[in-house]
């Protein structure tokens, strides 16, 4: 891993997929609205390798968030690479794709989802024209990400971090929230959002860094995700735990180990 040495500049963007909310514990200095711990997988990486880390991690983010300022007036995330950055992680497309959002509002407690805000919410996200569109504009803006952090460090290595397994297989939840409906339909979005993220890669020059991870899905012996419940401790509903982060962390590792140009 010679070729980022010690001390290296190591900005990581995404969403809260990346940022581990409810991980304990916060990032020192980071907004609570962002959701960043300090054992996420950027975090991790940066104290494996000695890096000095930029964590721009944002729950919520989408990829338009990255690459220009957000409507809650936080500036576009690119803007942390600059010239000295070695190292560039993302993991986001969740939001874009309503992907995390869909499978959240639709576990809810009946009485909440039963509100027709949330319901037309729910049905928002599962309109399949408006899903084609979502999907089309994620890998535009993944590519963009992918080009603009090259642009303003033409030395980093840029690494795309796919999602961790969510749901099980078709049949294994046992029950419980989200509908078995929504669960096949996440199921659906997870593997065409990690085909768009590889495509993306592909086509700008990124590593893809593919996040092995179907034996530990949130309803197996050793989860790497957490399934629903009414509070963010441990990691949000949804989302990687500790175990996962640092799996996360481990894969990013390997792939830093081979040469930019062997796939990961």
């Amino acid at each position: 891993m010679a070729e980022i040495p010690a001390g290296s500049r190591y900005v990581a963007l995404g969403s809260s997929f990346a940022a581990g909310p409810g991980i304990p514990a916060r990032a020192p200095g980071s907004p609570r609205r962002a959701g960043r711990s300090a054992s996420n997988y950027a975090h991790l990486v940066a104290r494996e390798l000695g890096l000095d880390l930029h964590d721009v991690t944002y729950s919520g983010a989408t990829t338009g968030d990255i690459l220009r300022p957000s409507a809650a007036g936080q500036p576009a995330q690119l803007d942390a690479v600059t010239p000295a950055t070695r190292l560039v992680t993302l993991t986001a497309g969740g939001n874009d794709v309503g992907y995390l959002p869909r499978l959240t509002l639709a576990s809810l407690p009946w009485p909440l989802r039963a509100l027709p805000p949330l319901r037309a919410q729910v049905d928002g996200f599962g309109d399949s024209a408006a899903t084609d569109e979502r999907f089309a504009e994620l890998g535009r803006n993944l590519q963009a990400i992918s080009r603009g952090a090259a642009e303003r460090a033409p030395g980093c290595r840029v690494l795309f971090v796919d999602y961790l397994t969510i749901l099980p297989p078709d049949g294994g939840d046992a029950g419980g929230p989200p509908p078995a409906a929504i669960a096949g339909w996440g199921r659906a979005i997870a593997a065409r959002l990690a085909a768009t993220t590889r495509q993306a890669a592909d086509a700008s020059g990124a590593g893809y860094v593919a996040a092995a991870s179907a034996g530990h899905h949130a309803w197996s012996a050793e989860p790497w995700t957490r399934r629903f419940h009414l509070s963010l401790r441990g990691g949000a509903p949804y989302h990687p735990n500790a175990d996962g982060m640092a799996a996360v962390a481990g894969l990013v590792l390997t792939t830093l180990s081979r040469s930019p140009g062997r796939a990961a």
